[in-house]
């Protein structure tokens, strides 16, 4: 066994960086170091834990959340690399406190969440594709929502949920953020 000397033992803390970020609709500032992840900051340091931390490689979309209005794998982007850019987290579509959006809803209804684990990024990848269509086809809904894997629901009720959600902000005439 090699015995290393003191000296190199020492860790060294790496500078932190300031971060400013639009989180649903709300002005941060955090210190984090360079290596932090977008989904560590959003969980760790802004304390919104929506976005789940699933396989940490980008494939499960557990940690997706709307950056300038697109889906983001968090786990993969680095906070830094967020700076100055709007984030919405699956928190930041409730209208009001204690109440779902459209969309949440009839998830809700359809029952197109099961142990909700992959349930924030399912409904923000929808969020996305309805605040670009109004009338998306099944395969629109299943496109959008092809990143994202669910181990519970076998994803009929999720797209039900999501044509549900179309079909009544149609009838509403607006989109899903308002």
């Amino acid at each position: 066994m090699r015995v290393w000397p003191e000296a190199s033992m020492r860790v060294w803390p790496e500078a932190s960086m300031r971060v400013e970020l639009a989180v649903n609709g709300r002005s941060i500032a955090v210190e984090v170091e360079p290596r932090t992840t977008l989904l560590g900051c959003i969980r760790d340091d802004v304390g919104l834990k929506g976005a789940h931390a699933g396989c940490e490689h980008g494939v499960c979309g557990a940690c997706t959340i709307l950056l300038d209005g697109e889906p983001v794998r968090s786990c993969l982007m680095l906070a830094v690399q967020a700076d100055g850019h709007a984030i919405t987290t699956i928190e930041g579509l409730s209208p009001g406190p204690g109440e779902l959006s459209v969309l949440q809803d009839a998830f809700c209804e359809t029952h197109g969440l099961q142990c909700g684990y992959c349930t924030p990024g399912m409904i923000l990848a929808a969020h996305a594709l309805l605040a670009r269509t109004l009338t998306p086809t099944r395969a629109d809904i299943v496109e959008a929502i092809s990143a994202n894997l669910c181990r519970c629901t076998g994803y009929g009720q999720i797209v039900e949920a999501i044509a549900l959600a179309a079909e009544r902000l149609r009838a509403a005439n607006k989109g899903p953020g308002g």
